[in-house]
């Protein structure tokens, strides 16, 4: 008899459970069911507005078609142009300056000023709509500049300078070839800039001056190793003289000492004095295709 509270409070509390999850079992499908209901509502509501407005929405869509059609159609057609160039001399600053300040007049709409610039007429110069120029980046172009300081500079730089801290340092600027991108409404334009945009540098004073000595000084050194090769030349053809004169002694053992080496000797060194002479003179050569103007232009607009 004892027992009996206990077991009727028990009941008591799984009937209150059940009766809570009934309820919010309850709740959640009604929640769901007035989200149908009211989806439900909004779309007749929906219908309900288009039968009610399809002359005006279908005149509304036709006007709108319409409109659309004539602005494509009347839509300016572009066209575009790229210009790869290779600026020498850290001549790429200037360019790319250039190029923006160009760029900055066609957003100005400063026609006359354009035209007097690249010397077209107006009409062609209202037609310009974009300047633009970016690098074409490669590592490649990292790796043989970092390369290039390490030959200049001393060992102890060179270890203290990695190549992570160069490749951070390593600027837009700095990559050997450039694109200039150039965007208008006339597709004829584009043959009248090239010129202008190259001359901008090439006809530049400083440019020129740095142009002028680096070909004077590299015709200089190519003269004085061609000098080089040729007397090394010499010296290998009294060498092979000296050599065949020596087979033709009976006593083969005999050395011939020639500056306190034997010929044998000398003429090894004198081989590998005209290979790097030769390798001197490639680059040389490498340099002076690749640096006798201000800005090599590897296609134009």
């Amino acid at each position: 008899m004892s027992n009996n509270p206990k077991n009727n409070d028990e009941e008591i509390e799984i009937g209150s459970l059940f009766v809570i999850l009934g309820n919010g079992i309850q709740r959640f499908f009604s929640f769901i069911g007035s989200i149908f209901k009211g989806l439900f509502h909004f779309l007749i509501k929906t219908l309900l507005f288009v039968k009610k407005n399809s002359l005006k929405l279908g005149i509304a869509a036709f006007i709108g078609a319409t409109i659309g059609f004539v602005l494509e159609v009347n839509k300016d057609q572009h066209y575009g142009a790229d210009m790869l160039v290779q600026p020498n001399f850290e001549s790429s600053r200037q360019l790319y300056n250039n190029v923006k300040y160009y760029n900055d007049l066609v957003k100005q709409k400063d026609i006359p000023l354009l035209a007097k610039t690249f010397k077209i007429s107006t009409a062609e110069a209202s037609s310009l709509r974009k300047f633009e120029m970016f690098p074409l980046k490669s590592e490649n172009d990292i790796i043989t500049a970092y390369d290039n300081l390490i030959l200049e500079v001393d060992t102890l730089t060179a270890k203290s300078y990695s190549f992570e801290k160069f490749k951070r340092a390593f600027t837009d600027f700095d990559y050997k070839t450039h694109q200039i991108q150039v965007k208008a409404t006339d597709k004829n334009v584009f043959g009248s800039l090239s010129g202008i945009i190259i001359s901008s540098i090439v006809e530049n004073e400083y440019f020129n001056k740095v142009k002028n000595l680096n070909n004077e000084n590299l015709n200089r050194t190519d003269s004085l190793l061609r000098i080089n090769l040729a007397q090394t030349d010499t010296l290998l053809t009294v060498y092979k003289n000296v050599l065949l004169e020596k087979a033709k002694k009976e006593n083969a053992a005999t050395n011939i000492d020639l500056g306190g080496k034997s010929s044998s000797t000398n003429e090894l060194e004198l081989f590998n004095t005209k290979r790097s002479l030769n390798e001197e003179l490639k680059e040389i050569t490498r340099n002076k295709s690749e640096k006798s103007d201000v800005i090599n232009v590897i296609s134009k607009l």
